[in-house]
């Protein structure tokens, strides 16, 4: 089968060099920003798993000398209380190592945190259809335990929330702003390429051409520069994710989030350059069927 040969020699000029390489820095800014918005959800999504349902009751170090036997009773009738409370489920105490180990990501590994007055936590699961009373609940805890507190973390769910949907709003106008600005590009470059085979063009009016037979000339061509920029963007896309993803492995904190894609994200970032070729080609048949409607 032999190969369509162009009547336009668009490949012989200089109009559309450097369209492929804008459209692969465009690609690849969408590409990332994509891929922060999936992994700020997954933030979200991991933290409302991990926390729903469960409220903690913090115990403060008492200034009073007391001993450990009056501590383990004070602490033994907050659990006690908790588990009689309508709406509890659950309540255990969390030992001076699993505190620890809540800590080290912020704090690394120290031998120093023995020494410091952490206060005593009991993780508590709840009911989520019929939850207890926080308010309620404590001011019985402090009863018991003056300056006890209980922190059901809805405020800080929420906060993390309201940054992920401005992650995510932000991603959206970067994948906006890269549209618009690939769709002035490939305008401008149509026009230009119009502009270098106006003769061309002319005596393909002159003959009978039709107008969509010219414009498919100049939008198969802008297909062609606009996949192979996207591609490009798109692979220096996954590059750039693939070697962030290694360091934050390497890293090994909880404080930094993983960057690991499932298989069906990884399929969207492989419809990027196929959108870009598509942006391209209506963008070029349109600008070309508009300038020649001009031309008597």
């Amino acid at each position: 089968m032999l190969l369509r040969k162009s009547v336009v020699p668009l490949n012989r000029d200089s109009t559309g060099r450097f369209l492929p390489w804008l459209v692969a820095v465009m690609v690849y800014l969408a590409a990332l920003a994509l891929v922060s918005a999936m992994a700020m959800s997954k933030i979200v999504t991991r933290w409302d798993h991990g926390l729903s349902g469960q409220i903690t009751v913090q115990l403060p170090v008492s200034e009073s000398e007391l001993s450990d036997a009056e501590v383990d009773a004070r602490r033994e009738s907050v659990i006690r209380l908790l588990l009689q409370s309508p709406g509890v489920l659950s309540a255990n105490h969390m030992g001076a190592e699993e505190t620890a180990a809540l800590l080290e990501p912020w704090l690394g590994q120290s031998s120093g945190l023995s020494e410091l007055p952490l206060p005593e936590l009991i993780a508590v699961e709840i009911d989520q259809v019929a939850p207890p009373d926080t308010a309620s609940l404590t001011a019985r805890v402090e009863e018991i335990v003056p300056g006890a507190t209980i922190d059901d973390h809805q405020r800080w769910l929420g906060n993390l929330l309201s940054l992920a949907r401005s992650i995510e709003i932000v991603a959206a106008l970067v994948v906006l702003l890269v549209g618009l600005s690939a769709v002035i590009m490939v305008v401008f470059v149509t026009r230009m390429g119009l502009a270098v085979h106006y003769q061309i063009v002319e005596l393909l009016h002159l003959i009978g051409a039709q107008d969509g037979y010219i414009a498919r000339e100049f939008q198969i061509h802008s297909l062609k520069l606009g996949f192979f920029g996207g591609l490009v963007g798109v692979t220096l896309a996954a590059v750039t994710i693939i070697g962030i993803s290694q360091l934050l492995g390497r890293a090994g904190t909880a404080l930094l989030p993983e960057l690991t894609l499932a298989p069906i994200e990884w399929a969207i970032l492989s419809l990027l350059p196929f959108a870009a070729a598509l942006v391209a080609m209506v963008t070029a048949r349109f600008t070309v069927l508009r300038t020649l409607a001009r031309i008597p």
